[in-house]
Parts: C-alpha cells; sequence; structure tokens
C-alpha cells in the first residue's frame, strides 16, 4: 500500500490530538514582541480546524488580544522510540472567538471534564483559520502543507453535522459493545468502557478515560447519517470477524 500524502498525514495529527502546544506572541516592553509556549486542551471541527477552551485570565489569552497570529504544535511522536522519528505537525493561522454550538459541543464530547469550567464568566470557545501547517514524519520528510490541503472540505457534510450530536447519543447509549470492539479488535487497544465523542466524515473518536483516546478512519468518507450508518455497521462486522484490514 502507497504512504498517505503529508496532507492527509497532518489531518490526522489534528483529529487524534487531545492536547497541543499554543505559541503567541507577548506583547513588547522593546522592539520585538517575545514567543510564548503554554500547553492546552485540543479538539477539531469536522474540517479539522482546531478547537480551543481557554480563559481570559491565562497568559496566552492575553497575548491573543493583542495578535491573533498563533501556531499550534501537534506531538505525535508517542509511540515512536527515537521522538525525532515520530510525527508532528506545526499549525499556523489566526485565533479567534467562536459562538458556533457545534465548536463548543465537540470540544466538551472530546474532553468531558472542562464542563466543570465551561461555563465560567472568564472562559470561551476558539478556533483557530489555519493558513499552513509544517509537518515533520522523521529525517528527510518533511513538508509545507496549505490549509486547503491540509483541511477538509466539510461542506457537503452538512446533514452528516447536524446529526452529530444524535449519533454519538444513540452510539454510546445502544452500541456500547460495538463501540468497545472497534478499539479494542480493530485498533488492538486493551478493553474498557469506550465511548464515542464525535464523529466526522473521515472518521470518529473513542475514549475510556484517563487519557486513553483512539480514533476509527472509515475507508471512505461519508457526508450524511445513513452512510455513516453503513460504515459503522460494516466496521462492527468487520470487528466481530477479527479483520484489521
Amino acid at each position: 500500500m502507497s504512504e498517505p500524502a503529508p496532507a492527509e498525514v497532518g489531518r490526522t495529527l489534528i483529529r487524534q490530538a487531545g492536547k497541543a502546544t499554543l505559541a503567541t506572541l507577548v506583547a513588547a516592553d522593546g522592539p520585538e514582541p517575545r514567543p510564548y509556549g503554554s500547553l492546552v486542551l485540543v479538539a477539531c471541527d469536522h474540517d479539522a480546524s482546531p478547537i480551543l477552551l481557554l480563559s481570559d485570565l491565562a497568559e496566552h489569552s492575553r497575548n491573543i488580544e493583542a495578535c491573533e497570529r498563533v501556531s499550534l504544535l501537534i506531538d505525535g511522536t508517542g509511540c515512536a522510540g527515537d521522538p525525532l522519528e515520530g510525527p508532528r505537525l506545526s499549525v499556523e493561522g489566526r485565533i479567534a472567538r467562536s459562538a458556533e454550538p457545534r465548536h463548543r459541543a465537540r470540544f466538551l464530547a472530546r474532553h468531558p471534564s472542562a464542563a466543570v469550567y465551561a461555563d465560567f464568566a472568564d472562559f470561551a470557545v476558539y478556533r483557530i483559520a489555519v493558513s499552513r501547517g509544517h509537518l515533520v514524519q522523521g529525517f528527510g520528510k518533511i513538508a509545507w502543507i496549505e490549509a486547503d490541503a491540509l483541511l477538509f472540505d466539510a461542506g457537503a457534510a452538512a446533514t452528516l453535522a447536524e446529526a452529530e450530536a444524535g449519533i454519538v447519543e444513540h452510539m454510546n447509549a445502544d452500541h456500547a459493545d460495538a463501540l468497545a470492539a472497534y478499539a479494542v479488535a480493530l485498533l488492538g487497544h486493551a478493553p474498557g468502557e469506550w465511548r464515542m465523542t464525535g464523529i466526522d466524515p473521515e472518521g470518529y473518536d473513542l475514549d475510556a478515560g484517563n487519557g486513553r483516546s483512539a480514533r476509527v478512519a472509515f475507508d471512505d468518507t461519508v457526508t450524511g447519517p445513513e452512510e455513516a450508518r453503513a460504515a459503522l455497521v460494516g466496521l462492527a462486522k468487520r470487528a466481530r470477524e477479527g479483520r484489521k484490514d
């Protein structure tokens, strides 16, 4: 099988990420701004645009007020023996507050513990409008990826976005056995109380708590709930048969 294109690898890193390093610019006391990096929780929209929940009291939020240009480092090197041989993606773009309900819902589904403080007056949801990404997959495997390639064109999948909450609720309420099978039989994860946290045109996300997350990719992109249902049924059948192909 041929290797996936850099844009696909980069987008997969964004979709799988639960945390990242946010780089902002500190308002300068002298002639130049100073860089500042901070750890943040991250989710993403259906097109893979990163979504964050930030406090106005945080240093990075004060920096964003002065300059909306940011970079987000997503580290996918955890399974690599030599971290420098593993994949990582630096995303460049401009960050802004979002009032889109889906962004908040997707973030809280990915990070349910954030619901404890998400309604505090000083917290707000932000979306990064990606301009490009820099992917490093190891020695000599480096690429700049423009936004139109890195992000997924989710315009044709509006009905899937509208149905997402219902699909996730249904799967978690009625198909816990299938969710466990996806994680264990298809991906090789240890058993646990796996739940679905989100679904998008390219796949769906699972979580078992304690930092255990997984992502299952669809064989083909889906644009609506009926296509998603057929894909989920097919993957459940494959899991029951013990096939990972």
